[in-house]
């Protein structure tokens, strides 16, 4: 086959430096589109869910929700978006919608015309991406973390935006274990866990992908967001927005008051907040994650 033609090509997990972290019962491939070889790790058959993972983590996030949704009928595909894992690019630039642009590529590859998605974080941007321009392509989709795109903004969300600068210029060779602490996570995580995330920003290309995400995607977006980009279009998937009610500043009182009445903006949308859990919800709280995705799933058909 043609180099330039995209095409899937089966990997060793054991072969991937650094290693990949443990996780039983996936299959690990690269598929190749141009410019981009995307590491993916799946789980399960049939209908397919595309789980995509939030910052600074990448596929190993759903190593307990996805063989779950594996249980009950899904195929869970969890890919390395660009600038993570263990994913390779040969253009370092990373704009507003590439992620967007590599999403559907990868989607093309595997020929999966329509799928659901479960996203967190930086990855529930792209999703969140990628229902408005294809919504055609979207099932259902649970954004977890992140409030719907339509929100408006609130002098109380600044304290959850201080991360932001420290990332946007992020100094090469520093650590990201700052991240993980209990100010995001109710339950705290073990340090071998830890390692199991950050190992892959050893790699120059990702470490030097932290600021280019930054600046050159999450600033972007925001600023859309904030000035009402999506107040203009409508949510046609049907979507589910999940919290951690540890995750400030994200109150239940804040996240509906700054989502205003979701039925002007969205065909159906509906919030859920779990108890003991913070920002990076799918390490605090995996059942309940696993439980509120595959009830959106069945009751949004």
């Amino acid at each position: 086959m043609d180099a330039s033609v995209p095409r899937t090509v089966p990997a060793d997990a054991s072969t991937w430096s650094p290693p990949l972290p443990a996780a039983t019962g996936f299959d690990h491939f690269v598929v190749e589109t141009p410019g981009l070889r995307s590491h993916v790790a799946a789980i399960g058959e049939g209908e397919p869910v595309v789980l995509l993972h939030g910052f600074p983590q990448h596929w190993w996030q759903w190593r307990e929700i996805a063989p779950r949704l594996a249980e009950h009928g899904y195929r869970a595909i969890c890919p390395d978006l660009r600038g993570a894992g263990w994913t390779a690019a040969d253009d370092p630039r990373i704009r507003r919608e590439t992620r967007l642009h590599d999403l559907v590529a990868l989607l093309d590859v595997l020929e999966l015309d329509r799928v659901r998605l479960v996203c967190h974080d930086m990855g529930a941007i792209t999703g969140a991406q990628f229902a408005y321009a294809h919504p055609e392509r979207v099932a259902s989709m649970v954004m977890l973390s992140v409030p719907p795109t339509f929100m408006s903004f609130s002098p109380k969300l600044m304290s959850g935006l201080d991360h932001l600068p420290p990332l946007s210029l992020h100094r090469r060779g520093r650590s990201l274990a700052w991240l993980f602490t209990d100010e995001y996570a109710a339950q705290g995580f073990a340090p071998e866990t830890v390692e199991s995330y950050l190992s892959p920003t050893r790699r120059p290309e990702i470490d030097g992908a932290i600021g280019r995400l930054y600046r050159g995607m999450i600033l972007p977006e925001a600023g859309r967001i904030f000035r009402g980009a999506y107040k203009k279009q409508r949510l046609h998937a049907p979507t589910l927005i999940v919290f951690g009610r540890h995750d400030e500043p994200f109150t239940e009182d804040l996240v509906r008051r700054i989502s205003g009445d979701p039925a002007r903006f969205a065909d159906r949308l509906e919030f859920a907040f779990v108890d003991g859990a913070a920002h990076f919800i799918t390490d605090d709280a995996p059942d309940d994650v696993s439980a509120l995705a595959l009830d959106w799933f069945e009751r949004a058909g």
